[in-house]
């Protein structure tokens, strides 16, 4: 009897067949993947306002049409059916990184920012843009732009109890802030993923990119690629700088794990790839300011860029809470560079409390850059929990604060308080934890120095010797050409329909998924393809580690040489400190106005005030801000009419000023304390009650705060109470926490 081809007695021939049917059919059903990645590449790129989202947007404002014109445009998110707005809830803005890639990734899954947002009941609004710049538009008109666009969301929702939410991804992050300290009276809490506002910060030995602007010289290559593009700067480079730090991934990994997942990758990586390949173009002005005041030059930590008006950008003058959202794995925009800003800025803590700012920070540990607004385990974590208590966010006392988040689990105490699968806290920290993260030292800032003076003079130098005849022999049609050129086009339209040699491709692949016969798991041809693949994978990590490496040391000697350093006015080891914004006398005269106010407001007040004031000060002794308290505290002001009086922004500005008057002086805070209470013993008992109710809404209090509570209890009338807390009791003569 005659067997069927590929059955024989023998296992290894049977083995070897089937792994290679398998490996034909993956191959073709491959190439008909790129095949279709190639022309939803060319349809996506025909459209006039290409996007991933994959919500209803409407169209409110297009910036075209402003004064200064701009290629950016506001539009709002229709809910899909099933989802409920609340429209007194405040709006959330979605801002996407102009980076080389078209606008929607905040959005283009149920499982993002902008799904996560509308959960929660938010309205939700996104700011994208066209493929290409309006002539001669700059950073400066966008930032505009993009406030006309905020006071619009303001407008359209005047009964929200809160100003927007405004999300900003990576590059747009930095762009966010700028308008922020610009306009902040725009702005409710402002999350920042992956953003890179302190970009020569970074800890030796991980993540160079940062050097690579100093090894090549500095930006006059950036003018050089817009002269080639006669003005125009093609955002394919961006994309391939992003590449180009992941050799393994871009080379090897991402086409492997589409084929050896052929029969189930198709569609994941078809949507990623409509996003990754929709490259967009910038104006060679906008890439210049962003790659010499921001990269090369970072000057937006230290105050020293300015608009056109002669206004100083400082970072300082933010009003709204600022939530920074990095990782640890995240290669383009590590944890040094997302928080870096704070200790360029800040002294202490105290000077973070001084100038009113809230900056609350949380760090992955693994995800990588685009997993941060990407991921949909992030956005049902950490994007779903900012969002369900974004109100919690906004009304913290100023000061330096991590989010931490922990499983709900069936033990958490009071789960009825918890919206979501995960508790979130914000502990108190100071810059101390920030510098524990690593960073640069005083050597480390004045070679980083050096690389940003040495720029500006090989930019001069380009400028007067070279731009004139660059500019001169690009004409917008070469220009053109040579943008289609770009590696990273032709790896989509190499597989187009106008490649005479994918003309086979469909029908084969239509063939062979009717007849498609995958490999056992057990085959151990498929073993020794998966140790190919590891091993690539291996040596071209070791490739990226040897030229990191590489980068890092000979950045470092070039840089670090004293010659170098003293010629380009660089001053020695005896020199300034590390960079820091400049103090503002104003600013210290305006602080001691509001001291005094406060110190002379401190008998003032009633029920309220006293409430929040005893909140606070007990509170304080468990470090951190729990969100089950919050949300007894807003259950509380459903329930009782008489609360509902007081809206968010009056609740935030109570809050604030009691934190302040027990910093300034808590002594004299709490003996003002009983005057604020009512005189019937039945109405300070109720209010007892209540301030109980919430403190311990998180759970058993600590030790230390239950001898807080104990000291504020006689202001109440319940002096006999004895206050239980969680574990045992300290020996007698013993520091309470």
């Amino acid at each position: 009897m005659v067997k069927p081809p590929g059955q024989t007695d023998n296992p290894a021939i049977s083995h070897a067949f089937s792994y290679s049917v398998d490996a034909w059919q993956r191959s073709i059903v491959f190439l008909d993947t790129m095949r279709k990645r190639a022309a939803q590449y060319e349809e996506h790129a025909a459209q006039l306002a290409p996007h991933v989202l994959d919500y209803e947007a409407e169209l409110i404002c297009d910036g075209r049409q402003l004064e200064r014109p701009v290629n950016y445009m506001l539009a709002s998110i229709v809910a899909p059916d099933g989802v409920a707005i609340d429209h007194l809830k405040r709006p959330f803005i979605v801002v996407d990184p102009r980076a080389g890639h078209g606008p929607g990734i905040g959005g283009f899954k149920a499982d993002s920012e902008i799904g996560v947002a509308m959960k929660a009941g938010h309205p939700c609004y996104f700011i994208g843009f066209l493929p290409d710049p309006m002539p001669g538009q700059t950073i400066e008109d966008i930032a505009r732009a993009e406030a006309v666009f905020l006071e619009k969301v303001i407008a359209r929702h005047p009964g929200a109890e809160g100003k927007p939410c405004v999300i900003g991804n990576c590059q747009a992050g930095w762009a966010v802030m700028i308008l922020a300290s610009l306009r902040p009276e725009l702005f409710g809490p402002i999350i920042v993923a992956g953003t890179p506002l302190s970009y020569w910060a970074g800890v030796k030995g991980q993540f160079p990119m940062r050097y690579s602007g100093g090894l090549l010289g500095g930006s006059w290559l950036t003018a050089l690629a817009g002269d080639l593009g006669a003005g125009i700067f093609d955002g394919a480079s961006l994309v391939q700088n992003f590449e180009n730090q992941n050799p393994a991934n871009t080379l090897w990994s991402k086409q492997y794990n589409l084929y050896s997942k052929i029969d189930t990758e198709a569609e994941r990586y078809l949507g990623f790839e409509k996003w990754w390949g929709g490259h967009v173009t910038l104006n060679a002005e906008e890439m210049q300011f962003i790659v010499d005041e921001l990269f090369v030059g970072n000057k937006l930590a230290a105050g020293e860029i300015r608009t056109s008006a002669g206004t100083t950008i400082d970072l300082r003058n933010i009003r709204s809470p600022i939530v920074v959202f990095c990782s640890k794995g995240d290669n383009i925009t590590p944890p040094q560079q997302a928080l870096g800003w704070i200790l360029d800025l800040y002294d202490s803590v105290d000077d973070i409390r001084a100038y009113g700012q809230t900056i609350v920070y949380a760090v992955h540990e693994t995800v990588g850059h685009l997993g941060i607004f990407v991921s949909a385990g992030v956005a049902r974590k950490e994007h779903d929990e900012f969002a369900s208590n974004i109100d919690l966010i906004d009304v913290l006392p100023p000061g330096l604060y991590e989010a931490i988040l922990e499983p709900k689990g069936d033990t958490a105490a009071n789960p009825e308080l918890v919206t979501g699968s995960w508790v979130m806290r914000c502990e108190a920290r100071s810059l101390d934890d920030i510098r524990a993260l690593g960073g640069n030292d005083l050597e480390d800032e004045r070679r980083f120095a050096t690389a940003a003076r040495l720029s500006e003079i090989n930019l001069a130098l380009y400028r007067t010797m070279a731009q004139p005849v660059v500019q001169a022999l690009v004409a917008p049609p070469l220009a053109e050409t040579l943008r289609n050129l770009h590696p990273l086009r032709l790896s989509y339209e190499m597989f187009g329909a106008r490649n005479p040699f994918m003309a086979w491709v469909e029908d084969a692949a239509e063939s062979v998924r009717e007849r498609r016969q995958p490999v056992e798991r057990d085959n151990p041809f498929l073993a020794f393809q998966e140790q190919v693949s590891e091993q690539i994978v291996e040596g071209l990590e070791m490739w990226r580690r040897g030229i990191e490496k590489l980068s890092e040391q000979s950045f470092h000697a070039i840089y670090g040489t004293p010659a170098l350093q003293s010629a380009l006015g660089i001053e020695g080891k005896a020199g300034r400190p590390p960079r820091k914004a400049a103090a503002s006398l104003l600013h210290g005269k305006l602080l001691e106005a509001r001291i005094a106010e406060l110190r002379a407001s401190m008998t003032t007040g009633g029920l309220r005030e006293g409430l929040a004031r005893a909140l606070i000060y007990v509170g304080l002794a468990r470090n951190g801000v729990d969100e089950r308290g919050f949300e007894a505290i807003r259950r509380m002001r459903k329930a009782h009419a008489a609360t509902q009086q007081l809206t968010l922004p009056q609740f935030k500005t109570l809050i604030r000023e009691q934190y302040f008057m027990l910093l300034i002086d808590e002594e004299a805070a709490l003996a003002a304390l009983p005057g604020l209470l009512p005189t019937q013993e039945d109405e300070r008992r109720a209010a007892f009650a209540v301030l109980r109710e919430v403190l311990e809404a998180p759970g058993p209090l600590t030790e230390a705060a239950a001898e807080r509570l104990g000291r504020v209890a006689p202001f109440f009338g319940t002096s006999g109470e004895p206050i239980p807390f969680a574990g045992k009791r300290k020996a007698p003569g013993r520091q309470a926490g």
